[in-house]
């Protein structure tokens, strides 16, 4: 009996041998200590991008673009579409809302809601963020879209209007569908709106534990406690993903964003982000602080004046290489406003607009835009980007909150032979209001035209 538990023993050994051998043979990468597959065979879905959130430059990535599986990482549209419910008024953070049969009958992770009881907004909120409660999220769904299939195209219609083209919501909790897929690239632009676009909202993504019905839940999120300067975003994960994460971290008033997806533990995923982080902060402290990457032969546009009623608007080459911005913010202001926000991002284009063939002239149609309501607007610049050029309305806003406080952000394109130009504007203003806020502008440094209601530039004010 002794020799024969013994040959066990060995034929153990020898097959745990060859597993071992089997497994390096498939061949692994070790990245800062941490064991993650190579981009292949079953893990093909790793993905990975960090971009500098402030100029939407990409500092690493890795299969960027390819469409994988985003898990709970779904849920980050939820919300934003919830928090623009609650910038629209639509919502309210204590209104209670019905807990459906569908709701209560999701998968875990939950927070077992029956049905025909009620969730505040802002518990629901808390239960996504922290718990990422599967039930809570449908409940949100319903409350917005009617049904969880409707929202979910509601969903994707925004996901397109923010820029994230390879992204199809079937759902608002990311359990699994196999039609609903997202790319690394796509999860980081919607970080960076989910930063930019509700500051007052954001904060809850930094909650590091929520009691609901006398339970406590903790973030999974381990960066939150983990990492200096980590302030958000949200974990994923699904069998058919691996771990997933969304990050955001703020260090010496600079913003990066980071996602991997597909992990094959939620540790490994945790050093793999904080070393591709921590190499992207040594990265974008070697690079100077730019708006937007632009081809190296062009020259930067700067709005300098106005003039005539054919809204001639005079542009003058520099020699950076870049379209100037407002400077950088050493992290999200909590600017005292309600409205200022891209509550719609309209992209005008397909109009009969002349191109900016040479740096010294740009034509812009009078007919092209007309500002909200009939009322006056303010631009703070054009870009070769439209994801800077909302950042710098959002910054202008931010600077000057008391006159700006009711605006809303409007980026609109100007097509040309040489790419389109992004104007970054805030409108609904009246005229009084938008001098003032162009003279208060110019104080910070940024260069300001008061924009009349039916589109022409009225006054340009340039900063020394």
């Amino acid at each position: 009996m002794s020799r024969g538990r013994v040959v066990i023993r060995n034929l153990i050994r020898q097959v745990a041998k060859r597993v071992r051998h089997s497994a390096a043979a498939i061949g692994v990468v070790v990245v800062a200590g941490v064991v993650l597959a190579q981009p292949g065979e079953a893990q093909a879905r790793y993905a990975a991008l960090v971009m500098d959130a402030d100029t939407g430059t990409v500092l690493y990535a890795a299969n960027a673009d390819t469409r994988n599986y985003p898990a709970s990482l779904t849920k980050m549209m939820t919300l934003y579409m919830t928090f623009e419910a609650l910038d629209q008024g639509r919502l309210t953070l204590h209104q209670r809302l019905p807990v459906s049969r569908r709701a209560q009958g999701m998968a875990p992770s939950k927070l077992y809601l029956h049905a025909g009881e009620t969730i505040s907004v802002q518990n629901a909120v808390l239960a996504l963020v922290t718990k990422s409660a599967n039930d809570a999220a449908v409940v949100l769904a319903e409350a917005l879209g009617g049904a969880e299939w409707k929202f979910a195209r509601m969903m994707t219609e925004r996901a397109r209007a923010l820029g994230m083209k390879r992204t199809t919501f079937r759902n608002a909790s990311g359990l699994p569908n196999r039609h609903q897929l997202s790319t690394a690239r796509d999860m980081a632009t919607l970080s960076r709106a989910l930063i930019y676009d509700f500051p007052e909202y954001y904060h809850y993504f930094s909650t590091t534990r929520f009691s609901y019905n006398g339970r406590a839940y903790g973030n999974h999120n381990n960066l939150l406690e983990e990492y200096r300067g980590t302030d958000g975003i949200k974990t994923g994960y699904i069998r058919a993903s691996g771990f997933n994460l969304a990050a955001s971290v703020v260090r010496q008033g600079r913003r990066l964003i980071a996602v991997v997806f597909g992990g094959r533990t939620a540790r490994s995923r945790d050093q793999h982000i904080m070393a591709l982080l921590d190499k992207g902060f040594a990265k974008a402290r070697q690079l100077r602080t730019i708006p937007v990457v632009a081809p190296p032969p062009r020259k930067p546009v700067q709005i300098l004046r106005t003039a005539s009623k054919a809204d001639e608007v005079k542009v003058a080459a520099a020699g950076s290489g870049v379209v100037p911005v407002p400077p950088a913010r050493t992290g999200i202001q909590q600017a005292d406003r309600t409205a200022l926000r891209d509550k719609v991002a309209r992209v005008v284009d397909g109009l009969p607009v002349p191109g900016y063939g040479r740096p010294e002239e740009v034509q812009v149609a009078a007919r092209e835009t007309s500002n909200a309501e009939g009322r006056y607007a303010v631009q703070v610049g054009a870009y070769r980007d439209a994801a800077p050029a909302h950042v710098a309305a959002v910054r202008a806003g931010n600077a000057v909150p008391q006159i700006l406080g009711t605006s809303e952000v409007s980026v609109s394109r100007i097509r040309g032979d040489q790419g389109p130009l992004y104007r970054a504007r805030l409108t609904g203003l009246d005229r009084t209001d938008a001098e003032r806020a162009c003279r208060a502008l110019v104080a910070h440094g940024t260069d300001c035209l008061v924009i009349q209601p039916r589109g022409g530039v009225e006054v340009a004010f340039n900063a020394k």
